[in-house]
Parts: C-alpha cells; sequence; structure tokens
C-alpha cells in the first residue's frame, strides 16, 4: 500500500500545529460516512487506548547507597518482598507479590503508593562483604527520595482476550473476577474497539521504540511482551479471535499519576495493578484507515469455561455484544462485565489527543518491528502428590 503520508510529515504538522488529530471514537464515527481514502487524506493521527488490570507489571529502583555500604540482598518494601538479585541497591517490585499468599496489599499497592508520593518502609538484609559491610537497615524511602524508579511491564495491553465463565456449582474467585456458579456471569477484559493493537493488529505503526502514554506520561514499548503469539487465527476483519500480541512497557515512574496507576485485589485470587496505556497511530495509508475504522461488532472474541481444566470454548462473541450487558449463553441471558474501563479509556485519548495536537507528543516510526508467526510454549513437569 502506497504511503499517503509519511511520519516526518505528520511530526512537521504537529510540530506547527496543523495536524488532524482524532480520539479513536471520533474517528470512528467519521468513517461511518468516509471511505478510507478520504479518510487518509483527512487525519493524521488517532489516539488509542486501555486501562485494564496488566499482571504482568513492575518497577525498577535504586535506593540509592546506605552508609556504611552495603548490598540489599533480602529486600521488602512495606513487607512486600522485592528482588534484591541485581547488585547493590536496585530492586524489582512485582505487583502481584505480596508477603503472605493472601494478603490484600501487595506490590501493584506499593507502586501505587510510590506515585501518590507516599512514604514506604524499606528493610534489607545482607550477608555483609569486605566492600558492602552492613547487614541491615530499615528506614523510609519515597518517590523523591530514590535516585531512580521506573515502570518495567513485561506483558500489557493484549491484543484481544478471551471471556471467561464458570460452568461448576460453586463460585470461582479468578484473575478474571469473581465467576458465577452455573454459568451465572460473563467477564472480560479489553477496551475492545478502541484497544490500541486492534486498531493496529498487523503493528505497522506499534514496535520497539514506539513513543506511548503510560501511567500519565510519556512512555516506551520497550520489547514485544511475553506470551506474544502472532500466529492465532483471525476472523474477516483480520482481528485475531484468542489473546495474541502484548507489549513489554517503560516509563518513568516519578513521571507518572494515581490516576492512571491503581492496585487492585481480587478477593481470594490476589493484587494487580491497573495500567494506563494510550497508542497514538499515524494514518499513514488507506489500509491503515480502514483498520481504524474497525468497530466492536467486528471484534470477535472466545467464551472460555473457567471451570473445567481443559477450559473449553463455550461460545463465540463480539465485544457489541459483551458491551451491551448480557449475551445468550445455554439458551438464556448471562450478564456481561468488563474488568477495564471504557471511560478511563476515553479520557486517556482525550488528553493523548491534546498532548498530540499541541505539539507536546510527536509520533516515531518502530526502530524495529515485532517477528511474525509466534507461538507460545507451555510448562510441562511431574505432579508430586
Amino acid at each position: 500500500m502506497k504511503k499517503i503520508k509519511t511520519y516526518s510529515e505528520i511530526n512537521e504538522r504537529i510540530k506547527n500545529g496543523n495536524a488532524v488529530v482524532m480520539t479513536a471514537g471520533e474517528f470512528k464515527e467519521l468513517a461511518n460516512h468516509s471511505k478510507p481514502g478520504e479518510l487518509a487524506n483527512k487525519v493524521d493521527v488517532v489516539t488509542t487506548a486501555t486501562f485494564g488490570p496488566m499482571c504482568s507489571s513492575g518497577a525498577f529502583i535504586n535506593f540509592g547507597h546506605s552508609g556504611p555500604p552495603m548490598r540489599l540482598e533480602k529486600i521488602s518494601l512495606n513487607d512486600v518482598p522485592a528482588y534484591g538479585g541485581i547488585a547493590a541497591a536496585d530492586a524489582y517490585v512485582g505487583a502481584t507479590e505480596t508477603a503472605n499468599p493472601h494478603d490484600k496489599y501487595g506490590g501493584a499497592h506499593v507502586i501505587e503508593d510510590l506515585v501518590s508520593g507516599k512514604d514506604i518502609r524499606l528493610k534489607a538484609s545482607s550477608k555483609g562483604t569486605d566492600c558492602y559491610p552492613r547487614k541491615e537497615i530499615e528506614t523510609k524511602i519515597n518517590i523523591e527520595s530514590v535516585n531512580e524508579a521506573f515502570l518495567f511491564n513485561p506483558r500489557n495491553a493484549y491484543q484481544n482476550y478471551a471471556a471467561a465463565v464458570n460452568s461448576q456449582r460453586r463460585k470461582l474467585y479468578t484473575y478474571m473476577g469473581v465467576l458465577l456458579p452455573s454459568c451465572g456471569n460473563v467477564n472480560y477484559s479489553t477496551s475492545g474497539e478502541y484497544s490500541p493493537l486492534l486498531n493496529d493488529p498487523d503493528m505497522r505503526s506499534i514496535g520497539v521504540g514506539t513513543r506511548i502514554f503510560l501511567g500519565g506520561t510519556q512512555g516506551f514499548v520497550a520489547w514485544h511482551g511475553t506470551q506474544f503469539i502472532t500466529s492465532r487465527p483471525r476472523n474477516e476483519s483480520g482481528i485475531p479471535v484468542l489473546p495474541a500480541a502484548t507489549l513489554s512497557l517503560i516509563g518513568n515512574l516519578k513521571e507518572m499519576s494515581a490516576e492512571f496507576i491503581k492496585a487492585a485485589y481480587y478477593e481470594k485470587y490476589g493484587t494487580s495493578l491497573f495500567v494506563g496505556v494510550g497508542i497514538p497511530i499515524p494514518v499513514l495509508d488507506e489500509d491503515m484507515a480502514a483498520r481504524l475504522a474497525i468497530r466492536n461488532e467486528q471484534i470477535e472474541t472466545q467464551v472460555f469455561d473457567y471451570g473445567l481444566s481443559e477450559r473449553p470454548v463455550v461460545k463465540k462473541v463480539n465485544y457489541k455484544e459483551l458491551q451491551s450487558g448480557e449475551i445468550e449463553l445455554g439458551g438464556r441471558k448471562v450478564r456481561t462485565a468488563p474488568l477495564s474501563s471504557i471511560s478511563a479509556a476515553k479520557n486517556i485519548m482525550k488528553l493523548l489527543k491534546e498532548e498530540v495536537s499541541t505539539g507536546k507528543f510527536l509520533i516515531n516510526e518502530p526502530v524495529e518491528h515485532f517477528p511474525k508467526n509466534t507461538t507460545n510454549k507451555a510448562l510441562e513437569g511431574i505432579e508430586h502428590g
């Protein structure tokens, strides 16, 4: 497909204040009465977003050296274990980490508290060495006192995700929320037609180095995310019908906002982190415009039965049906509910539109595009009774 515009041309328009920038919602409304070629000529950038639970998230923190110096090995932050095996004063705290199996406070809460400017209790111990003689420390830290703190999330912004139902006769407590007995509810987690990787399903404009909105500030795509699967089957609209691509994201925690970084606790499951992600997509040509015109009724996913260990597919549905509040399942109407926030995604798209429109946010071509036709391997092992 011949490009109508280049990245540099779009950025010049942004710098000059002449770029036409729309949210995904605005663009799709325009697409109702405009052809892809017309859209590509009229619009320069479309902002997309999602805001939902992203368990595979965490933060690297450098605390600075103590006096006398110490190699921090066993570390806790507000009693939440952090990983200290990465040099003397660095640690990584994961969103789902907790001190005890059923704690309601975890790494996600530590991260939100840091972003909110709260003090965090740091405790650490060490075996002690000649160069790092100190063996114990207990003190308070906050976002201002640490040298660096940056979010580094291995798997965010799923390209589609399966919906969940439970056929068992008891409640199930899962990362998809509480699933009621006998298929009493259906939970799903994506912003549908606003979601970044559903608006650019081939990831033509999204790759290593893509500048994004992350947690309230500018961040970047660092790599393809873990469990990155591009060989999934697609529907007639070219959208994967199962969980597919993911993104590994990085950004400065010191500049983020608690409005877009929210800790959560899922009953009898554990903690997670809600992360706000926004990606501006350049309208380079007709094909890109056609992809950006995708609507919820064209985006399909599968409903998995979490009540059975094999998680069989119960039904195929589209996001218009899911967002209507109910779907038909087994001859009856069943309530549906999103784990992600559509209203927060809309807010992120509006903020990102303003940032691009005022020249504060430029669009950059990926340094490297992601691999194609990737698959996922499963872990096998011996179960010990």
